[in-house]
């Protein structure tokens, strides 16, 4: 069972490359996340600079008060669409660098799931930050679903804080 503390050699074993369905529906309706190294390993492996990549290739998109790189979406008038670097006969153009949300996604495996919410905690919702502890409160609060070592108890541990962020007013 996967637990937000899991370290990555550990996830990456749960993760196969996988063409079925289950696992490419992400690519057709929209795109991994890419973590800082996933950058410089995606631009090398286009033979282009990180500027160029980012300008012509991958679009930000913020959650949770983190900002991450995404390869960016065709959506043709709908708010969804395929991945820039799918191809629907060959799969991912970039498999040999593509972002790491992308390598341990695993759609056909029940599990799948927990590897997403591992990314997310690890990724996006930070601890540090009051505003992304305020939105995965929200999160939580909406039904989103939490792996052992994510309860915001744990993840802010001073109870006093942990008050002063959940009870903050905009308005105020």
């Amino acid at each position: 069972m996967l637990q937000k503390n899991t370290l990555l050699k550990e996830v990456l074993k749960l993760a196969h490359p996988c063409k079925c369905n289950a696992c490419t529906v992400g690519c057709r309706h929209g795109s991994g996340f890419l973590v800082n190294e996933d950058i410089q390993k995606m631009a090398e492996f286009l033979q282009i600079s990180e500027d160029v990549l980012k300008k012509e290739f991958l679009e930000e998109v913020e959650k949770f008060n983190t900002k991450k790189f995404r390869p960016k979406i065709i959506r043709k008038n709908k708010p969804y669409g395929k991945c820039i670097f799918f191809d629907e006969k060959i799969g991912c153009k970039v498999h040999e660098a593509k972002p790491l949300e992308c390598k341990i996604a695993m759609g056909c495996k029940d599990y799948g799931e927990e590897l997403s919410l591992w990314f997310m905690l690890n990724h996006f919702v930070n601890e540090n930050d009051a505003e992304s502890v305020r939105q995965y409160a929200a999160y939580l609060k909406s039904g989103g679903k939490i792996l052992a070592g994510a309860e915001l108890e744990t993840m802010v541990p001073d109870k006093e804080k942990l008050s002063k962020i959940l009870s903050f007013d905009i308005l105020r």
